[in-house]
C-alpha cells in the first residue's frame, strides 16, 4: 500500500491539498491496526493518503467515512482507493462542510476519529469527535505542533491559537489519556477510557 500512499501524496502536492509526511501515514496504519480499527471518520480526506493508511490498518471489513469540503480532493481519494481494489462498500466519501455532516453521524458508533480539516474548526470537531466515538477508541488530531508555532507563546496567529484551544480542551477532558506523537507535524492521540 506504500507506493499508493505515495501517489496519493505527489496528487496532493500537484492539487494543493494537504498532504501527510511518511511518518504520519505509517502511525495512522499502526494504530488502525493496534486497536482493531473497523469504524473510522476522518475529516479531512485530501486526495487519500489517511485513507489509505486507515485501509492498511484495517481488517476486510472495515469501512471508512470521508468528509471534506473540496469534492475534487475527494474525486482523487476515490480514484486512489479503486485504484488498489478497495470496493465501494468500504468507504462513503461525503463532500461537504464537515460540521454539517459530523452533526449527522451516529453517537458512539467509530473506533477512531481522525481530526485533519479546517484548523479553525479543530476546538468543534474535537467536540463533535468526544460524541462519536466508542469506549476505548482513539482521536487523532494532525498538525498538533502546527510548523513548530504551538509551543511558541508569542505567536497568535488565527490557526495556531485554534489549534492551542483544540489541544488544550483534549488534555482538560477526564476521560482522555493523551499522547503527542511528534511525527509529521504532530499527531495527538487521545485514548477514551
Amino acid at each position: 500500500m506504500s507506493e499508493a500512499i505515495r501517489e496519493a501524496r505527489d496528487q496532493a502536492v500537484l492539487m494543493g491539498a494537504p498532504q501527510l509526511s511518511n511518518g504520519s501515514c505509517s502511525t495512522l496504519t499502526m494504530l488502525t491496526r493496534a486497536i482493531g480499527a473497523q469504524a473510522i471518520v476522518e475529516v479531512g480526506s485530501a486526495t487519500g493518503a489517511s485513507g489509505l493508511a486507515f485501509f492498511a490498518g484495517m481488517g476486510d471489513s472495515g469501512v471508512l467515512t470521508s468528509i471534506d469540503p473540496q469534492s475534487q480532493w475527494q474525486l482523487e481519494a476515490r480514484n486512489a482507493f479503486l485504484s488498489r481494489n478497495i470496493p465501494t462498500r468500504r468507504f462513503r466519501l461525503i463532500p461537504g462542510l464537515p460540521l454539517d455532516v459530523l452533526n449527522n453521524l451516529r453517537d458512539s458508533a467509530y473506533d477512531l476519529v481522525f481530526i485533519n480539516g479546517d484548523k479553525l474548526e479543530y476546538v468543534e470537531y474535537f467536540a463533535q469527535a468526544q460524541r462519536l466515538l466508542r469506549p476505548g477508541g482513539l482521536i487523532v488530531i494532525n498538525d498538533a505542533l502546527w510548523h513548530n508555532k504551538i509551543a511558541d507563546p508569542s505567536n497568535e496567529d488565527d490557526e495556531t491559537v485554534i489549534i492551542r484551544e483544540a489541544l488544550q480542551s483534549v488534555t482538560d477532558t477526564e476521560n482522555l489519556t493523551t499522547a503527542l506523537l511528534p511525527v509529521g507535524d504532530g499527531l495527538l492521540v487521545a485514548v477514551s477510557g
